[in-house]
């Protein structure tokens, strides 16, 4: 095995000097990839009726081709599932990442091309681990396994071809080379298995006696199944199980909230951390620096980006911009065209650059995951970071949380209304939501102006509700898995009036 780690490491390390090559030339690279997607999809569907043969420039291209939603391409896509072809890309397209985000009542079905699995969600896996293995050039990851859970999926046969629909880490698992079955756990049919609580168990069990060096996980699942391996094992440290694990790689959710958690059953300073930017659409961003979470854009992906400022996103006609023209600490809707046959698609994340030489982005929130019942526009950034500040002052732990509006009335002002599931209670619940709402005063201005002397918006009311609510919730909707979040801010009552009938 050592030898296999030290081959591996080389092999990972050599990718990063093409790592390096984009991050010295981000605008060539951005442009050879725009020439080559509008290049090979010149004859399909789309291609001919946007006719991207005459398309010479950015600019012919945006005044051509609209900005999309999932809802203004699911015709294609649902033709793409019933077994068309050379509709938005010109190879065959046969994997559909089911996608939802939140706990929206309908699934989106992404679709996934063989070059969008190769050359983006492959590629983004494998520069993971060059970025960890060049930071740390002594390690020892692929002396043991890696361990990650796949989502489900299903099996669809139209005219005598198979068609695969799931959450895309399940068909990543699905499409992995026979080899790297042997890096891994646990296998394929525990992974891909479809009933959460059961594969829990399972992988619990068949993983704790393996060599495991690093996991690759949504915080709040893989934090679920830790703790799980210790109630089985009767330790309190995962070290004890597995002395040799060393990196744990997250994405999906951000990963401050659950860091003190991660502590308290990993205690050891040498445990590292590196967070991923994955969706179903597409890789784009990895944590490149040991000391800071930003995450370095990844721009030779197979994805072209444009950034739409934040007052253009519901404007008639938004107009994005570039990323030559890109701002530091300015929050931008993110728009991508890529190789899986997404055109100006708006995948309703957020992001704000914290560096432009070379990039780095913050993910900052979503289009639709915020607040904003009276111009306050409180963002998912805002919210987490004022909890962070506010658990610290009253030494508590969140597992998970929710707010919503409570809206005018004839008798009081409006107000937000926090559902908060804690690791650990602070002791005075009230001096908690005062520190809270401190917090979000001076992180942003729109919320400190409404707050002024209640006129507009009046203290927020913070609802401690018992363990396992959120859980217990999602499961109730039949969306237990790492690809359903719950939903951190909403502009209505929806989640807010669920939640709360279900305790009360």
């Amino acid at each position: 095995m050592a030898i296999i780690n030290s081959v591996l490491s080389w092999l990972m390390k050599k990718r990063f000097h093409q790592i390096e090559l984009f991050m010295k030339y981000p605008h060539e690279v951005q442009e050879e990839w725009f020439k080559k997607l509008i290049s090979t999809a010149k004859n399909t569907e789309w291609g001919l009726k946007y006719d991207f043969r005459s398309i010479n420039n950015f600019e012919n291209f945006q005044d051509r081709v609209p900005i999309n939603t999932y809802e203004s391409l699911k015709p294609y896509i649902d033709r793409l599932r019933k077994g068309e072809q050379n509709i938005l890309w010109n190879t065959d397209i046969k994997l559909f990442a089911k996608s939802s985000g939140t706990t929206a009542d309908k699934s989106k079905f992404i679709p996934v091309s063989q070059e969008a699995l190769e050359e983006c969600h492959y590629k983004g896996g494998k520069d993971m681990l060059s970025i960890y293995c060049n930071n740390y050039p002594d390690t020892l990851l692929f002396d043991g396994r890696g361990l990650s859970m796949g989502g489900s999926h299903s099996i669809t046969e139209i005219n005598n071809e198979i068609y695969y629909h799931g959450d895309l880490s399940a068909l990543i698992v699905q499409n992995l080379p026979t080899w790297a079955e042997f890096i891994r756990v646990p296998k394929k049919s525990v992974a891909l298995m479809d009933e959460w609580e059961s594969k829990i168990e399972k992988i619990a069990r068949s993983t704790m006696n393996h060599n495991v060096t690093n996991i690759l996980g949504v915080p709040s699942w893989t934090l679920l199944l830790i703790r799980r391996i210790l109630e089985i094992t009767g330790k309190n440290d995962l070290h004890e199980i597995w002395p040799n694990l060393e990196v744990f790689f997250h994405g999906g959710v951000n990963f401050e909230p659950y860091r003190t958690q991660f502590k308290e059953v990993i205690p050891s300073s040498q445990m590292h951390y590196l967070e991923t930017y994955s969706a179903s659409e597409g890789f784009f961003g990895l944590q490149d620096q040991t000391d800071s979470d930003d995450l370095l854009l990844m721009l030779d992906y197979g994805i072209y980006y444009e950034f739409l400022p934040m007052d253009q996103v519901e404007s008639e006609h938004p107009k994005t911009i570039l990323l030559h023209e890109v701002e530091k600490d300015v929050n931008y809707a993110l728009v991508i065209s890529t190789n899986g046959g997404l055109w100006r698609y708006i995948i309703g994340d957020t992001v704000k650059f914290t560096c432009v030489n070379p990039y780095r982005i913050k993910i900052t929130g979503r289009t639709k995951n915020f607040i904003n019942a009276v111009g306050e526009e409180v963002i998912v950034d805002n919210a987490e970071t004022a909890l962070s500040i506010a658990c610290g002052k009253c030494n508590a732990v969140i597992n998970e949380f929710t707010a919503g509006p409570v809206y005018f009335n004839s008798e009081e002002n409006a107000c937000h209304e926090w559902l908060i599931e804690f690791e650990k209670v602070p002791e005075n619940i009230e001096y908690f939501a005062e520190t809270l709402d401190n917090a979000l005063k001076s992180l942003n201005s729109d919320y400190e102006a409404k707050r002024y002397h209640n006129m507009v918006l009046r203290p927020p009311i913070v609802r401690q509700v018992p363990e396992k609510t959120f859980y217990n919730w999602l499961k109730t909707k039949n969306k237990l898995g790492g690809q359903y979040k719950v939903p951190r801010l909403s502009n209505n009552r929806k989640y807010i009036d669920e939640i709360l009938k279900m305790v009360n």
